[in-house]
């Protein structure tokens, strides 16, 4: 049987990241992030729920979030669970769920308060891929989806991506 462990998240940091190093001078930032739903009740009454989830993120992608993020701003994270457990100064067992961050994307660009600007780079700086084919790349079959934009593409509100171009 196969085993997937992924988590999506979208919301805004609790507090600002905190920039740690290990002893091999690993970066590692944690930081908070608070995601809120809304929905109304069955008496129509508008409801609301905050979830808070800690992160940790390494190396680069640590560097760069403690770098233009701050408490209140917004980031979408890519990442995995990892169970934390310790025993406390009582001798009692402790667990947290926790998600590394594997991959993350600014939400909004605006360059002041600490934020990262529009054409910041992403945790690894990595090119990104070219969108559609490239001008000497064959024309797709007959009945083959037309090339949207991948998954490290920065369409925003002005290109919209179809449900059909979403990878999962």
């Amino acid at each position: 049987m196969a085993n997937l462990n992924r988590v999506l998240l979208m919301g805004n940091l609790t507090r600002d990241p905190e920039l740690r190093y290990l002893p091999s001078q690993m970066p590692v930032v944690s930081l908070g992030l608070a995601i809120n739903r809304r929905w109304k009740n069955q008496q129509g009454e508008q409801q609301e729920e905050a979830v808070f989830i800690d992160c940790d993120g390494f190396g680069r992608t640590a560097e760069v979030i403690n770098q233009y993020l701050k408490k209140g701003r917004p980031i979408f994270i890519e990442g995995r669970l990892r169970l934390d457990q310790w025993t406390d100064k009582e001798g009692h067992n402790r667990s947290k769920l926790k998600v590394v961050i594997e991959n993350f994307q600014f939400v909004d660009g605006r360059p002041e308060g600490g934020g990262a600007p529009a054409n910041a780079p992403g945790p690894a700086a990595a090119p990104r891929p070219a969108r559609g084919p490239a001008p000497s790349a064959p024309a797709p079959a007959a009945g083959a989806p037309a090339p949207g934009p991948g998954p490290g593409s920065d369409a925003g509100p002005h290109q919209p991506i179809e449900e059909e171009d979403i990878p999962f």
